[in-house]
């Protein structure tokens, strides 16, 4: 019997053919194919800067630091995320607030955030969980009522959009992730984007040990902020640089699949994901939820699972039930009853292209023989 993963990176013979590439040239730091991706990324996205980093966290990390975000600001993150989100604004010295998540859509509201502000938010990281976009219109305007910086964790959502406009350029600067399980991989490696000149310029020098360049070489380089390395490498931009090439058609096999698990799940009694109108979902991951028996029947039904050769995991983090959050500021988990709730019932099925249909039947199915004896 074979073992079906959860998720599984596309390769073919342009990636072997890139890093050949690339190690033939010798130029395996940051360099051309560096330069290539992050064009190809402002293609895609149209009217913003990109700038390649060393991952996804990188670029939260970087984002929150460029706004100047420190000790005595507060940042609005939600509560359902990886715990990366809330990390890069507690790294900053900054508090990192939870907004509580709608289980439908696992992505924060515009009334969520509204009910944890204070004189000292600076900023609000709204996520595009699993890719779909949170509700940015709405968002933005909360924002720009109160003064508020956003940053778009975008992680997820390469490509992803909202009433037409693509997730990571509605707010000041958008973070994304090429980590294996997202949809387009360099191995591990992130990507800002931002449609601000001065951010660009902030960005470029935080990711690069804080030097502005005055010359052809770094050693030229003005040295006016303290900062670390975050580059990426061209080892990792020619992976990046194929996986871009054939972004859409990955996207369209995990679209197919996405919306096949929808037909063959439906009436079933699991909770399945929605995407709103206007809202373009890009199928990061597959998250249903079980409605009945909570985390105990949860954990069940990935253990029949297991124990049949399908790979599931929890869609993510209720952060702030986590043992650093959870002491620092004294929090429970009724805080954030919807996060609580979608960290105890949810439950991300395979999903990558170059799945077969036969695979997923037999996950659906595997998954329907659990329901019944759990």
């Amino acid at each position: 019997m074979n073992r079906i993963p959860l998720a599984c990176p596309f390769f073919d013979g342009r990636e072997m053919e890139l890093l050949a590439a690339c190690l033939e040239s010798g130029h395996v730091a940051q360099g051309p194919l560096v330069a290539r991706l992050e064009g190809g990324i402002e293609a895609l996205l149209g009217g913003v800067h990109a700038l390649a980093v060393s991952s996804g966290t990188a670029a939260l990390h970087l984002a929150v630091r460029a706004l100047d975000i420190g000790p005595g600001d507060e940042v609005i993150v939600p509560a359902f995320t990886w715990v990366a989100t809330a990390h890069a604004v507690e790294y900053a010295g900054a508090r990192a607030v939870f907004a509580d998540v709608d289980p439908a859509t696992f992505n924060v509201t515009v009334q969520s955030v509204e009910r944890v502000l204070s004189p000292r938010t600076r900023a609000i990281i709204p996520v595009h969980l699993f890719g779909l976009p949170a509700p940015m219109r709405e968002l933005v305007e909360l924002a720009q009522r109160y003064g508020l910086h956003v940053v778009e964790d975008a992680a997820c959502a390469i490509g992803a959009a909202e009433g037409g406009a693509k997730a990571g350029t509605m707010g000041d600067i958008g973070c994304f992730s090429f980590h294996p399980r997202k949809n387009m991989t360099t191995g591990e490696g992130g990507m800002l984007v931002t449609g601000d000149d001065t951010l660009k310029t902030r960005l470029a020098a935080l990711r690069n040990h804080g030097a502005i360049s005055r010359g052809t070489s770094l050693i030229e380089s003005s040295f006016e902020i303290l900062a670390l390395n975050f580059r990426m490498s061209d080892i990792q931009a020619a992976l990046g640089c194929a996986q871009l090439e054939k972004l859409a058609f990955m996207q369209e096999a995990r679209t197919r699949l996405a919306l096949r698990y929808g037909e063959l799940l439906r009436g079933t009694e699991l909770a399945l994901p929605v995407a709103p109108e206007g809202a373009e979902h890009v199928w990061q991951a597959y998250v249903v939820r079980v409605q009945e028996g909570g985390r105990k029947r949860r954990d069940a039904i990935m253990r029949y699972l297991a124990d049949a050769g399908v790979e599931t995991r929890a869609g993510t983090q209720a952060v702030h039930r986590l043992v650093y959050y959870a002491n620092k500021y004294g929090l429970r988990s009724e805080d954030c009853p919807g996060a609580a709730l979608c960290e105890d019932t949810s439950m991300a099925l395979p999903l990558y292209c170059g799945m077969k249909e036969g695979d997923q039947d037999r996950v659906v199915q595997e998954l329907l023989n659990a329901l019944k004896q759990s």
